[in-house]
C-alpha cells in the first residue's frame, strides 16, 4: 500500500510547482519534500518528475499518480462528510473566491470558525476559469464567480453584486477626471486590470472612458499581489479598477480618491457548486454567511474620499 503521505505530499508539490513553497505550505523542509517524493518514486518502481535545475515536468507515471492521490483525497473527504453530514457546524468547508473577495470574507469565515471549533475554513483565491475547473475536479466544493456558468455542469444561484472603484491619488479629489486626466496619471497594472477597466468603463455612462483604448495607457506600476496594488497608488503613483472589497481591506484607504462615475458599476457575483452533488448541512453555514457578507457589500455606497 502506498505511504498517504507521500501521496499528498507529491499532490500537493503538483498542484504548486515549486519544491520551497510546497515545503512551507506543509510546514515541511524542502529535503523532507524531496525525500517523500523519493520515497513515493521508489515504492511506485517509476519516476513521477523529471528534475531540471529547480524545476521538474512531471512523467506520464506521475500523472497517474496524481490522479490516483485526488481520488483518494475526494473519497476522504466523502467518508468525512458523511460522518458529520447533517451538523451545520462541524466539518471541512472548501470554498474559492477571487483574492479581491477573498480579502473581504475571509475574516468573517475565521470569527465564525472562532465560534465553532469543529468547522475549519479552506478558501482558494483563484480566477474564475480555476474555480470551476477545481470545482468539476472535487479540489474544491462552492466557488464565487463572476459569470453564470454552463448549468448543465453547475448549480448556480446569485449572491449580489461586488461594486467596482475606479481608485486615484488623494490629489485629484477635486480635479475633474477625464481620460486625459488617467492618461497622464499611468495605470498600476495587475493581473486582471484589463478585465475590470473594460467592464467600469462600458458601464459607467461615461462615453469618454467607453471610447478610451486601454492599450494605450501607459503602465507605471506592476504588481501581482492583491494587498500591495493600492500601495503606489497611496503614494500618488497612477490609478486602477478595483473590486470595493479590495479598497476595504486597504489600510490606507485616506491616501487615495475614489470617482464617482456618473452611473455605478458593479460585477454580478454567483455561488456555484457541481451539478446534482448533494452538500453537507455546513454548507448552508457557509452560504447563508456569504450572501450575508456579499449583499451588506453590495448595499454600500461608493466611498468618495
Amino acid at each position: 500500500m502506498l505511504n498517504p503521505t507521500w501521496l499528498h505530499t507529491f499532490k500537493t508539490l503538483i498542484e504548486v510547482g515549486h519544491f520551497t513553497q510546497t515545503a512551507e505550505k506543509l510546514y515541511m523542509t524542502q529535503p523532507g519534500v524531496s525525500q517523500q517524493v523519493k520515497k513515493l518514486e521508489l515504492a511506485c518502481g517509476y519516476s513521477l518528475i523529471k528534475r531540471e535545475n529547480k524545476s521538474f515536468e512531471i512523467t506520464e507515471q506521475g500523472r497517474q499518480v496524481y490522479d490516483f492521490a485526488l481520488r483518494l483525497a475526494s473519497n476522504e473527504t466523502e467518508l468525512l462528510e458523511s460522518l458529520s453530514f447533517d451538523d451545520p457546524y462541524s466539518g471541512l468547508c472548501r470554498l474559492s473566491c477571487s483574492g479581491a473577495l477573498a480579502l473581504h470574507i475571509y475574516p468573517e469565515l475565521l470569527k465564525l470558525q472562532a465560534q465553532h471549533s469543529s468547522l475549519i475554513i479552506h478558501l482558494e483565491a483563484a480566477p474564475n476559469y480555476k474555480i470551476l475547473d477545481d470545482i468539476q475536479d472535487g479540489a474544491i466544493d462552492i466557488g464565487v464567480v463572476t459569470h453564470l456558468p454552463s448549468p448543465s455542469l453547475f448549480n448556480s444561484q446569485t449572491l449580489g453584486c461586488g461594486p467596482l472603484c475606479l481608485i486615484l491619488p488623494k490629489r485629484y479629489k477635486n480635479e475633474s477626471i477625464t481620460a486625459a486626466v488617467l492618461k497622464r496619471c499611468g495605470l498600476v497594472k495587475h493581473p486582471d486590470a484589463a478585465h475590470y477597466l473594460s467592464l467600469y468603463f462600458d458601464l459607467c455612462s461615461e462615453p469618454e472612458f467607453a471610447q478610451l483604448n486601454i492599450d494605450t495607457l501607459d503602465t507605471v506600476s506592476y504588481v501581482n499581489q492583491l494587498s500591495q496594488i493600492l500601495l503606489p497608488i497611496s503614494q500618488g503613483i497612477g490609478f486602477t479598477v478595483l473590486p470595493k472589497s479590495a479598497l476595504d481591506s486597504f489600510s490606507h484607504k485616506e491616501k487615495v480618491y475614489i470617482h464617482r462615475p456618473k452611473q455605478a458599476v458593479a460585477e454580478q457575483l454567483y455561488l456555484v457548486q457541481k451539478r446534482n452533488r448533494q452538500l453537507p448541512a455546513r454548507y448552508q453555514t457557509i452560504t447563508a454567511q456569504l450572501d450575508a457578507l456579499i449583499k451588506q457589500s453590495g448595499s454600500k455606497k461608493n466611498e468618495q474620499e
